[in-house]
């Protein structure tokens, strides 16, 4: 009778009723703070271990190869370099500083617990990816590192129970900074009111997009595309590193052929490559065994509260020492833990409207780098600590 569902077929509709449901709980405030991919992952675990689906089965496989290669190059598909270039010198630094502290913090405390946490070496490059990039950078590291199921979703866990309350504090900052004068004294740099208000129409954010079948084709065709050439050129590497080759060519290819205009036009890429990606985290879910989740999530959620707190206290202290504006330091931090539209949301919120799409490519940056620092840092420690 156990479990319920046992073919690819149905495993499949569970899979995509999963993701679905995630999306749709978003209008709920309390299930948007939680996020839809944590949803998913726990919708997994609580499936699995009530032997209502199968622990395995071949199409979680066949997900797991061929979905967080192509959410990872979706998501790159709209760097535009250019754009980043042409940005002044404050908000650069500001999100560089964001990148290097959680990237040297991240050494350390990776270093203090790797041996104490199942893969700890892998989690501190996981945590890298996260607070530069986001929850997608996390996944495609893990990926990237072959990190296992109960590794990944104590790691997202973790994420969660930490790195919200930091967000939604983020999102209070403006009005709590701008009313206090305490920290005016300490951090006297800052835009005037005229600055922020800017001119002319702002970005509209959240929109609904129209998509069409030929975006929808062209998408999935280049993302499969570089896929495949990575695939085929990561073999040349040492299988030590293969996975995380393969990854950090999907990044390079992606970003290079977003460098062609018609491609960076076609629509619906970062929506697509965050369907890509949920597909995968139900997966997850469905491979975690919850005694062994609980006993590693309790040291994992340790190890990232010092993660993120060191990192934030070192990146306001070079971001001070440099004299930047505090608008750039804070939307520094957003794009970082977060990504460019949380930043640009918490800019409009704040009415902040000439730094909405500074936000945005400030959240973009970060999230090129992560991939990037994120393996490095995980190479690093491991042969730090010797794993």
């Amino acid at each position: 009778m156990f479990p319920l569902f046992e073919s690819s077929t149905s495993m499949l509709a569970v899979i995509l009723c999963m993701v679905a449901l995630a999306f749709g709980l978003q209008k709920f405030k309390v299930f948007k703070i939680i996020g839809p991919a944590l949803i998913v992952i726990i919708l997994g675990i609580i499936l699995v271990n009530l032997k209502i689906v199968p622990g395995y089965c071949d199409i979680y496989g066949t997900i797991s190869v061929y979905c967080i290669p192509i959410s990872i190059s979706m998501y790159l598909l709209n760097v535009d370099i250019k754009q980043i270039l042409k940005m002044s010198k404050q908000p650069l630094l500001s999100i560089a500083s964001a990148v290097f502290s959680v990237s040297l913090v991240a050494i350390i405390f990776g270093s203090v617990f790797g041996k104490t946490i199942n893969e700890g070496w892998k989690v501190a490059g996981m945590f890298v990816g996260t607070y530069t990039g986001g929850s997608g950078n996390l996944t495609a590291i893990a990926n990237g590192l072959n990190a296992s199921a109960d590794t990944i979703a104590a790691a997202n866990a973790a994420d969660y129970v930490i790195g919200m309350p930091t967000l939604l504090l983020m999102f209070a900052a403006p009005a709590i900074l701008k009313n206090s004068k305490k920290f005016q004294k300490i951090w006297p740099y800052s835009f005037t009111d005229k600055e922020l208000e800017g001119e002319g129409e702002t970005k509209e954010l959240m929109k609904a997009e129209e998509w069409s079948i030929k975006d929808i084709s062209m998408l999935l065709a280049i993302s499969t595309s570089i896929v495949a050439i990575s695939t085929k050129l990561s073999g040349f590497f040492s299988a030590d590193f293969a996975s995380a080759g393969r990854i950090l060519l999907i990044s390079t290819l992606s970003i290079l052929v977003a460098q062609i205009p018609s491609v960076r036009k076609l629509k619906g890429a970062m929506n697509l490559g965050l369907f890509f990606g949920m597909l995968f985290l139900a997966v997850v879910g469905f491979s975690v065994d919850i005694r062994g989740f609980l006993g590693s999530a309790l040291n994992i959620t340790l190890m990232c509260f010092f993660i993120i707190f060191c990192s934030l206290v070192l990146h306001l202290i070079i971001t001070r020492l440099l004299k930047i504006k505090y608008e750039y330091v804070l939307l520094g931090i957003i794009g970082a833990i977060a990504d460019g539209t949380t930043a640009a949301l918490v800019a409009s919120g704040a009415k902040w409207n000439s730094l909405i799409s500074v936000g945005l490519l400030m959240g973009i940056i970060g999230g090129v780098c992560g991939n990037y620092c994120g393996i490095g840092v995980a190479y690093l420690v491991r042969m730090i600590i010797g794993g």
